[in-house]
């Protein structure tokens, strides 16, 4: 895997109908999405939540083969999900050797949870893609405004989240670079068994930790040279505005909703008839 491949945490600008949606109608619609996919029982609502990635690409200009990209980086994680429920789950077995089976019930379930994985990483993603790390902070800021009430530091907490989204492209670019100056010294990265892999990381580690602390210092500069002290009495130039496009997003995104509620629904009344013949 290329680390060329992380494609999380980037912005690709735009100009399609969900680049122009108000950042705090994106982050609800994408934990609306989340609930959706955790909502589903069975696969046809799981196949409504992947319909719904499935159409809001397009729609967003950002192309399908970004969601493969994304996932390389978690794909151990998939792999072990489902290898994990493929061999735990109890069913009618459909295949044996010593003490590992493979059970009907372990092969769907084993597919339902890579699939939601997938979906989970991909809407989540697509918040990113769309959404420019200011326009995020402010819609971050703006929907846990009323914690302030209660002392929490809802500004600050929302400019960390966006400086560790937006650092993690420019960290993957410098350990690109300090890889490829390690290599040109003559440093093997690639071979030997996996102790010998970590080791040979080492020299990498380093100066990239090196690297992050003189940004972090760097950044800290900036912001105190610009007489920056926090969201107090801080003004905006583009203030944020709820458009037709957000209304036309939340009823999309309520119709698959509601979409996901009769499949639950329905597959239940189905197995009930089944049951009964």
């Amino acid at each position: 895997m290329k680390l060329s491949d992380i494609t999380i945490g980037q912005y690709f600008p735009g100009e399609s109908p969900i680049h122009r949606m108000d950042p705090r109608t994106k982050l609800t619609l994408t934990m609306v999405y989340l609930i959706m996919l955790f909502t589903a029982r069975n696969a046809l609502a799981l196949a409504v939540g992947v319909l719904f990635v499935l159409v809001s690409y397009p729609a967003s200009g950002v192309s399908l083969r970004l969601i493969l990209r994304s996932t390389k980086p978690v794909l151990p994680i998939i792999i072990f999900t489902g290898i994990f429920n493929l061999f735990l789950v109890a069913g009618e077995v459909v295949w044996s050797f010593w003490f590992l089976s493979i059970t009907d019930e372990g092969i769907r379930v084993a597919a339902f949870m890579c699939v939601r994985i997938l979906c989970l990483i991909a809407g989540s993603a697509l918040l990113t893609y769309t959404t420019s790390p200011i326009a995020l902070t402010d819609g971050i800021e703006m929907l846990f405004s009323p914690l302030k009430k209660l002392g929490a530091p809802v500004h600050e907490v929302a400019m960390m989240m966006t400086i560790a989204l937006r650092f993690i492209p420019t960290l993957i670019e410098e350990t690109e670079k300090i890889m490829s100056a390690q290599k040109a010294r003559g440093a093997d990265l690639e071979s030997g068994n996996i102790f010998q892999r970590i080791r040979a990381m080492l020299p990498i580690l380093i100066p990239l930790f090196v690297s992050a602390f003189r940004r972090a210092e760097e950044l800290a500069l900036a912001m105190e040279c610009r007489c920056y002290h926090g969201g107090e009495g801080r003004t905006r130039m583009r203030i944020l505005k709820v458009s037709w496009i957000d209304a036309a997003a939340v009823a999309f995104t309520a119709a698959f909703f509601s979409a996901v509620i009769a499949a639950n629904i329905y597959a239940i009344d189905l197995a009930g008839m089944v049951s009964e013949l």
